[in-house]
């Protein structure tokens, strides 16, 4: 504990902040690029609106019912930091150094990221205004007690001894949780099973594949909230388990399908960040490398289970976020290694033992996974029954962009024919 500010920490936090916020246009350009081109505009907005919405939801009270004290029973902060109530810029984070302000902007950005990966589960059908209402609500009620629960001392899991370095559970989990739960309150898509649906613009995937993996170094090793030794083995573990989740899953491709896919490099990538994430802190670099290719091997398969199960997850969140993030927290089970977590730390069973680890690890999954999903289903349910989720079926087959935002992305219209790219350029414009 300390009163004093680490000015080598908080010059890497802020750049490290600064990283993970821009991994939600990296987002957006990800998912913006895997849609078909009526919907491109729609799903770069609803990750872009993410950013204001949940920063005032987190403001207001996200932080702290996230990270203040314990309210009770570990379960969810108290309002003590309501409105960042008694957070000045003198005040500092006594477990790290670094300016609270800093920590508070650090955890936001995770927020943001969270809620905006959902997005893709619901692409090409969901009404603008309902995520709007679903973005700042999910972030208070879903986002930060999970939170506390993992992240902060008093959590009950963290107070279990589930670990969880950078968002495995917090993030990946509880996004992808709730992804299954939004795509089955909306029914799938118009054509799904049908129709091949196709990614409309692969370079756009893969620009934003290489900015989410700019980003996740900072969201990481930033998590180290230190610049350290422990931040340089996290920022390694972090770039090969991106590496070796590229290769695992174009070797199934190659071996499956006959060729490896830009597409399925984009994906494989992903899948390994997703699995490193919260085993970034506690394997060694060996521990990061079977990490990855185990996800991208997993996950290449996972995203086919759409087709069996009859949910329609768009963007394959399900597949790529909740399967990568439940196999890189399971596995700190196995790979933990005494190097990186301390001589008291858990140890894996390829390094000498650790089934209670596991345990605790497998806990966590399921606890999140289903807190995430029943309260999601339960909001979207709530406002889908208000004022509607999903768009009419004529805006769905006409184009989403131009329906609800009167755009299209491209000039010669979302089918080639020269739809307007505004509503006033079409022939009722002033």
């Amino acid at each position: 504990m300390t009163t004093t500010i680490d000015p080598a920490a908080t010059a890497w936090l802020l750049a490290a902040t600064a990283m993970v916020l821009l991994m939600t246009p990296g987002l957006a350009i990800f998912y913006g690029g895997m849609v078909r081109s009526s919907g491109v505009l729609n799903m770069l907005m609803m990750s872009f609106i993410s950013i204001p919405l949940v920063t005032v939801a987190w403001l207001v009270a996200g932080y702290s019912l996230a990270f203040g004290d314990d309210a009770g029973g570990g379960l969810i902060g108290n309002l003590g930091h309501i409105g960042l109530s008694g957070i000045d810029p003198k005040t500092v984070h006594a477990a790290s150094g670094i300016p609270e302000l800093l920590f508070v902007t650090f955890q936001l950005t995770f927020a943001i990221l969270t809620v905006a990966l959902v997005s893709g589960a619901i692409a090409d059908r969901a009404k603008f205004s309902a995520w709007m209402i679903f973005v700042p609500v999910w972030a208070l009620i879903v986002y930060a007690p999970i939170a506390h629960w993992v992240w902060t001392p008093d959590g009950w899991l963290a107070s279990l001894g589930t670990l969880d370095f950078a968002g495995g559970l917090v993030v990946e989990i509880a996004s992808g949780a709730s992804a299954l739960a939004l795509a089955l309150v909306l029914g799938p898509r118009v054509g799904f099973k049908m129709d091949a649906m196709r990614p409309h613009n692969l370079p756009f995937v893969l620009l934003g594949a290489g900015l989410l993996w700019f980003g996740w170094f900072g969201f990481n090793a930033g998590s180290a909230l230190a610049a350290n030794g422990t931040a340089a083995a996290v920022f390694l573990n972090t770039l090969v388990a991106g590496c070796l989740g590229m290769l695992g899953w174009l070797i199934v491709e190659q071996i499956r399908d006959g060729k490896p896919t830009t597409f399925g490099a984009a994906s494989g990538a992903v899948a390994g960040l997703v699995a490193i994430t919260p085993s970034c802190g506690y394997t060694n670099t060996m521990g990061a490398l079977i990490v990855g290719l185990v996800a991208g091997l997993v996950c290449s398969f996972a995203v086919g289970w759409k087709f069996k199960g009859g949910y329609d997850d768009s963007l394959d969140v399900v597949g790529v976020h909740f399967v990568g993030g439940i196999v890189g927290t399971l596995l700190i089970g196995f790979l933990a290694n005494r190097a990186m977590t301390g001589d008291n730390g858990p140890q894996g069973l390829l390094y000498g033992g650790g089934l209670g680890q596991l345990g605790k690890q497998a806990v966590g999954v399921i606890v999140v996974a289903a807190f995430a999903f029943g309260v999601t289903f339960a909001l979207g349910k709530l406002i889908d029954k208000t004022i509607g989720f999903r768009i009419s079926r004529e805006d769905e087959i006409g184009g989403i962009d131009f329906a609800l935002h009167a755009e299209t992305a491209y000039a010669e219209g979302v089918h080639g024919h020269g739809a307007p790219r505004r509503l006033g350029d079409g022939p009722f414009g002033h």
